[in-house]
């Protein structure tokens, strides 16, 4: 199976490879997402889940989609008694959300984790109660560049910030969010590393300063001399992540790279060539902030698989093999 990005360009290179053995077959979509309007008792409830996951320190983030995700929940047990909800009721409405919505498998996990939290830490219930059905996770493998392509990506912006942007994401295997909290005084040039502060998990950690990448920042901080943030609005505040986003899809696009490519790919490009490169995988894991090392060896499935890199047995095979009077293969 391929898959390619729908444009009008490669619909036409399709027609034209498989002429009239080309069949074109449109999905049905998805029924849409009904509005929903809570009632009193719905409201009261997100309220009070809210002002839990506030207590917590959840993430702006995450209480944004759990808060998002509960709504269609309280809306849909509109006339029932929420705390008394059994597992059963509450798979049923999952299953419906699957079943006639097809909300895919990471919708489904962020609907389950936010019914979690409300029953788990509003309602203070016993674990067993809320402990719902997921999908089978899948193994995807990261979507990784080549060094070429990253090279390509990283400095087509014209504008140096943008460039500064994306070269901050792949030197230092930053997630965008990251990128976005990072403050001036967190570039540590006398002692080569950038400081991570509040990362995913709320964990601080350090992670590699790139000579280039010090070398360009210096060149943008003369030029746009940002005051607080390192990556400053135009009205002084922090850059949004929509925008970064829009910079990485233009970059994207005039150097014609994979489409189905996003910012994060950089990050797992960073971590993916430091492998290939023989780097120890507990300092990419401690670069990445991964908990686990079991979370980094996901990259050792995307390195690179070649002659030069991994030698096939059946070349050592006919190495120390004798076939007659000399190391040819027989004929058949």
């Amino acid at each position: 199976m391929w898959s390619i990005a729908n444009t009008a360009d490669n619909l036409r290179d399709l027609k034209r490879l498989f002429g009239e053995r080309l069949e074109e077959v449109t999905a049905t979509p998805a029924p849409a997402l009904p509005k929903v309007a809570l009632n009193t008792q719905g409201q009261e409830e997100l309220d009070r889940n809210h002002q839990k996951m506030v207590l917590k320190g959840f993430s702006a983030s995450t209480i944004r989609n759990y808060q998002h995700a509960l709504q269609r929940f309280f809306q849909y047990f509109s006339n029932a008694d929420l705390p008394t909800l059994t597992k059963a009721q509450i798979e049923g409405f999952v299953y419906q959300m699957v079943t006639r919505y097809r909300i895919g498998d990471q919708a489904q996990n962020t609907l389950i984790n936010a019914i979690k939290c409300y029953y788990g830490h509003t309602l203070e219930k016993p674990r067993e109660y809320y402990e719902i059905t997921r999908p089978r996770k899948s193994h995807d493998l990261p979507n990784v560049r080549s060094p070429k392509e990253v090279m390509a990506i990283i400095n087509q912006p014209a504008n140096l910030k943008h460039k500064a942007m994306l070269h901050c994401l792949y030197g230092a295997g930053l997630r965008v969010g990251e990128l976005l909290r990072l403050r001036v005084n967190d570039i540590r040039s006398d002692d080569c590393y950038i400081f991570i502060k509040d990362s995913k998990g709320k964990k601080d950690r350090h992670t590699v300063l790139s000579e280039h990448l010090l070398t360009l920042l210096r060149a943008y901080y003369r030029a746009y001399k940002p005051a607080y943030w390192l990556m400053e609005g135009q009205d002084g505040g922090q850059y949004s992540a929509k925008s970064v986003q829009a910079i990485y899809r233009k970059a994207v696009s005039e150097t014609k790279s994979n489409a189905w490519s996003t910012p994060h790919t950089l990050r797992h490009s960073f971590a993916t060539h430091l492998m290939e490169r023989g780097v120890n995988i507990r300092y990419i894991q401690s670069a990445l902030g991964h908990s686990s090392s079991k979370t980094t060896e996901v990259y050792t499935r995307v390195t690179s698989i070649n002659n030069k890199t991994l030698r096939s047995p059946l070349d050592c095979l006919y190495d120390s093999a004798t076939f007659g009077n000399d190391n040819n293969p027989p004929r058949t």
